[in-house]
């Protein structure tokens, strides 16, 4: 898009877009893990996203870029092995994210086949859907984004039909009494927090915006938008079916849910749903996370290979996402995907957080909230990690070995191009 053309209502857009897809593939997982208390897990998640807003619509405005979070730490930590590290991180913590969209393409689609053959067609289509969307963007990336509006649209639409029937049917004595203490409650919220990661995607509009700065209400507008619908998809989940036939179903639990709400339609409607909404965002995110690649090359910090350009002229960074999402997708738990994926961005925006009262001066903003977001981003980092290290210790270790993959491409690049190594 040329700049200037994007309003407010475009910008909304995209970060609507970016996070609504994240709930078909954690809504059973939240069901598990917290139980009738998914509710408030979303909503728990989502105030830790919207106070990290602030940091990103206040650097949004005093950096615009389309590079989004990578000149925010460069911005505020330079060039050194801190942001280095910081930017690598994302740029994994991104095939985690499309991993997971990609775990729930299948697994939605897989739920139309008989159930003997759906873990065939579940990794059947995540297989394809990985070359073919790969394929996709190498020949035009505009192909499924110009009707991405669209899918919003209907997505949107189904969501909120599926609400509005369901409101009336919630048993709210049945949720009253949710049987789940405080930390599983916290560190599920954290589990499933990459479903608000979208938001982020504002970040990249900001050269082409209109008026800039519309984009603090676009930031919040649309993460207040989304905790609340989804506080309310989750409480009708809860207060409609019993949570062991939510678990039963849980990588495809929305489609599931629909049926007592809607009957046969709203099973349907859902699933369509959920294909379109998941392929659009990960469109979206291929894009995006080849985008990444080129502006983390170009950071004179990093590694090189991912700004050579290949086919089409496009960036090698574009296969080695591919082949690394194939997989996590297919080779790695659901839970385990998505606690990886919202560690890595927990991480991140705590840093983001850090850069805004950093640059405060640059940002005018007022310090104490970002510092109490970067401190509630860590204290949910640190939760999530104690209840996964209880729960399932070898997922703790395949965080710490995305992590110390981030910091050690860093470091090799430095040692191989005899540059200096410094914070």
């Amino acid at each position: 898009m040329s700049i200037g053309k994007m309003g407010f209502w475009s910008v909304f857009a995209v970060g609507v877009g970016g996070m609504v897809g994240g709930i078909f593939p954690v809504l059973g997982l939240a069901v598990e893990l917290t139980h009738k208390g998914a509710p408030l897990a979303f909503a728990i998640a989502g105030m830790v996203a919207l106070i990290t807003t602030y940091a990103y619509a206040k650097l949004s405005v005093a950096y615009p870029s389309r590079g989004g979070t990578v000149p925010f730490l460069t911005q505020a930590f330079g060039t050194g092995l801190v942001s280095g590290s910081l930017n690598l991180l994302l740029w994994l913590s991104y095939v985690v994210m499309l991993s997971l969209y990609f775990s729930a393409f299948g697994s939605y689609g897989a739920s139309l086949f008989p159930e003997s053959f759906q873990s065939f067609w579940k990794h059947f289509l995540i297989s394809i859907t990985v070359v073919g969307i790969s394929g996709l963007n190498l020949l035009s990336a505009d192909i499924v984004g110009k009707a991405q509006k669209w899918i919003v649209g209907f997505k949107l639409g189904i969501l909120l039909l599926f609400i509005a029937i369901g409101i009336w049917q919630i048993d709210f004595p049945q949720i009253e009494a949710t049987g789940t203490s405080l930390l599983p409650m916290v560190s599920g919220g954290m589990i499933i927090f990459l479903s608000y990661e979208g938001f982020e995607l504002i970040a990249n509009t900001a050269e082409d915006v209109i008026n800039p700065r519309q984009m603090p209400l676009a930031y919040y507008s649309a993460v207040v938008f989304v905790i609340v619908l989804y506080v309310l998809i989750a409480l009708v989940a809860v207060g409609t079916l019993p949570v062991e036939n939510i678990v039963a179903a849980r990588d495809y639990a929305l489609a599931r849910v629909a049926s007592p709400v809607m009957g046969e339609f709203g099973v349907i409607s859902m699933t369509i749903a959920a294909l379109l909404s998941t392929t659009s965002a990960i469109n979206a995110t291929f894009y995006g996370s080849a985008r990444l690649s080129y502006v983390i090359a170009q950071s004179k910090n990093q590694l090189h290979v991912l700004e050579k350009e290949v086919i089409n002229k496009q960036h090698l960074g574009l296969f080695i996402i591919s082949g690394l999402t194939l997989i996590f997708a297919n080779f790695f738990d659901l839970s385990r995907i998505s606690t990886m994926g919202s560690a890595g961005f927990l991480l991140i925006f705590a840093a983001v957080n850090l850069a805004n009262v950093r640059l405060y001066r640059q940002t005018q903003n007022c310090r104490w909230i970002s510092l109490l977001g970067a401190c509630l981003c860590v204290a949910a980092l640190i939760v999530l990690c104690a209840q996964t290290a209880r729960t399932d210790p070898q997922a703790l270790w395949v965080m710490a070995i995305l992590l110390a993959l981030a910091i050690g491409l860093d470091v090799i690049y430095c040692l191989f191009t005899n540059c200096e190594l410094r914070l």
